[in-house]
């Protein structure tokens, strides 16, 4: 199997060590992320270093590529630009659990992952690093843009359209023929049954938009999550 390193060694790091394991297609070498401590080791793997270590890696270990496990959609941006900012034709792999359902004629895109129990409807595109999350479920002929992610058990009706960076919370439920612009939020257990707008943080039952928000501006785990990422990618 090919060598490959995971970009990230928390909570996304291991669910997505989880599903390369399960695809079977790849050689996980260990992490890499500054936020840890060179030398130590997360659920059996070794944290190898940062960004920076990622030349002199590539060569150690003949590492073929890679894949950035990090939730924050901007975040995962950020690191990837970092990647290629030193290694321009670093290869981003895309990671499908076996328990992923992929339907005909569509398309997931490089360094996407998609995890267990997820499914993704027939003519469907996924784009570049993209995440659908345990047991989400996007619907037939629908796109979602580079950078966003459904979060677990968000379920969604065909002909859909997730913009850039966009995310859809956890158990969300989205009508057909909805579409969500670039850089917005939809809060944990919505109903959408309206198109929502770029840069606004949107949810309720039915969802409503409550403010707008800035490209970039964390959702996850507020400031503290902010401060651990801008450390992973100050690093380098």
């Amino acid at each position: 199997m090919k060598n490959i390193i995971v970009f990230g060694a928390s909570g996304n790091g291991k669910v997505v060590l989880d599903c390369i394991q399960k695809q079977g297609k790849y050689s996980v070498i260990g992490f890499i992320d500054s936020n840890k401590r060179k030398g130590s080791v997360v659920v059996g793997y070794t944290v190898l270093g940062s960004v920076a270590d990622l030349p002199i890696l590539v060569e150690k270990y003949g590492i073929v590529g890679g894949v950035v496990a990090i939730g924050d959609n901007w975040i995962r941006k950020k690191v990837v630009d970092k990647i290629t900012s030193i290694l321009p034709n670093f290869i981003f792999v895309n990671v499908i659990h076996p328990n992923a359902c992929v339907g005909r004629e569509s398309h997931i895109g490089k360094g996407s992952v998609i995890m267990s129990g997820a499914i993704v409807g027939s003519s469907t595109r996924v784009g570049d690093f993209c995440i659908v999350n345990t047991n989400a479920s996007i619907d037939h002929d629908s796109i979602m843009g580079d950078f966003s992610s459904l979060a677990p058990r968000v379920c969604t009706g065909g002909n859909f359209y997730l913009g850039e960076f966009s995310v859809v919370c956890l158990g969300t439920n989205i009508i057909e023929n909805i579409r969500i612009g670039n850089h917005s939020v939809i809060g944990a257990g919505s109903l959408v049954i309206d198109n929502v707008e770029s840069n606004v943080l949107a949810f309720g039952s039915p969802a409503k938009v409550v403010r707008k928000r800035n490209p970039g501006e964390s959702y996850l785990t507020g400031a503290k999550k902010r401060t651990i990422s801008h450390n992973f990618l100050k690093e380098v």
